[in-house]
């Protein structure tokens, strides 16, 4: 098996016939390409996020949490609040 690269830690390869076997030892069919130093590619898996994991040309995590919601803001009745420290 001839490897160019990992890509989200999965094996990028030289021919089809590698990425459609890595494919059918992980739980997916097919294959699609990456350019990797002028050189087309060939990963198992018809898509890169089920691949990976991440989306195409992303370095986010594999599980990234959703963000989260900033609490609410307590408002008081009667304009601006001030508030000293009183330290």
């Amino acid at each position: 098996m001839a490897i160019l690269t990992t890509i989200g830690g999965v094996p990028l390869f030289t021919t089809v016939q590698e990425a459609l076997s890595w494919a059918a030892g992980n739980n997916c069919t097919g294959y699609h390409t990456h350019n990797h130093q002028g050189q087309t590619g060939f990963m198992g898996c018809s898509g890169h996020l089920q691949a990976t994991g991440l989306p195409a040309n992303s370095n986010a995590p594999a599980q990234a949490s959703p963000p989260q919601a900033s609490p609410p803001q307590s408002s008081s009745s009667g304009g601006s609040g001030g508030g000293g420290g009183g330290y």
